[in-house]
């Protein structure tokens, strides 16, 4: 079961969780990313290509699920004005075994981080401006190639 959702909705991690859960599986993994308020960020608005976003997602989680077996990918991921504080991504994956789970779970959230097209950009009082990618991403991201 591969489920991937790009919307400006709020993400309900509860909700997020049990869906993932009714795969019938020993090992559960999640991550939940959040807007942080770093250097007091007030907004953080998040741009995505529809369609190529998803696409992008979905061919993310057939990875996951064909590399560790997975019963289960979950990918729910916000767009829009979001706050600090606010759920951004919900990320679960599902395995007969934890070790898989867990594995998948940074697989996927490591790798959306570069291959997903998001834009993101932050607010701070009257000041605006676009975030430029981070080199540990990308190396967060490299060690999964292969």
């Amino acid at each position: 079961m591969i489920a991937v959702s790009v919307s400006p909705g709020v993400i309900d991690a509860g909700v997020e969780f049990g869906a993932i859960s009714a795969t019938g599986a020993g090992g559960i993994a999640t991550f939940v990313g959040l807007v942080r308020s770093d250097d007091g960020v007030a907004t953080l608005a998040l741009e995505h290509y529809p369609g190529a976003t998803e696409a992008a997602l979905e061919a993310l989680a057939e990875q996951a699920v064909a590399r560790w077996d997975l019963l289960g990918a979950r990918i729910t991921h916000r767009v829009g004005d979001m706050h600090p504080g606010e759920i951004v991504v919900f990320v679960g994956t599902a395995a007969r075994h934890r070790g898989a789970a867990l594995e998948a779970c940074a697989f996927l959230i490591d790798r959306l981080k570069t291959e997903a097209p998001f834009w993101k950009k932050e607010t701070r009082g009257d000041q605006t401006s676009w975030v430029e990618p981070r080199g540990s991403d990308d190396a967060a991201a490299a060690r999964w190639k292969a």
